[in-house]
Formats: structure tokens, C-alpha cells, sequence
């Protein structure tokens, strides 16, 4: 599975774990619904202004964001 799958998968699970929609995450992060969903089908890879963004929204450091898909692309190996 390609890093961006695995980073889409991430980030599905992290904004449905806080009762997120798609819409609510962009309009919290400053970002496109669109968007927000070519990044979790694994169409589109983050800009790390839109991973910053990102994890603000979801009240977490972008560096635990980059380790939670460290950790899942680890698993698929």
C-alpha cells in the first residue's frame, strides 16, 4: 500500500474517532471537503501547510499525525 493510502486511512480514522465529518474538518482546518477527501482516498498527498492545518484541527501535533502513519506503514510491511 502507497504512504498517501496509508495516510488517508489515518486520517479517516482519526476524524471519525472524534465524531468528525469531512465538512467539519475543512471548515476547522481552513481546507477544501474535496480535498479532505482526495487526501483520504489516498488521491492526493499532503502540502505540510495542509498537514499543519490538519492536525490543529484535529487537536494534535502534526508530529504524532506523521508517526501514527509511520506506524501503520511499519504494520504493512
Amino acid at each position: 500500500m502507497k504512504s498517501e493510502e496509508i495516510f488517508g486511512q489515518v486520517l479517516r480514522t482519526i476524524r471519525k474517532k472524534q465524531k468528525m465529518s469531512q465538512e467539519n474538518l475543512a471548515f476547522q482546518s481552513n481546507l477544501d471537503r474535496t480535498y479532505i477527501s482526495m487526501l483520504e482516498r489516498g488521491v492526493h498527498q499532503p502540502t505540510l501547510n495542509s498537514l499543519l492545518s490538519l492536525a490543529g484541527a484535529l487537536n494534535m501535533k502534526a508530529s504524532e499525525l506523521v508517526k501514527l502513519v509511520e506506524e501503520e506503514i511499519a504494520k504493512s510491511k
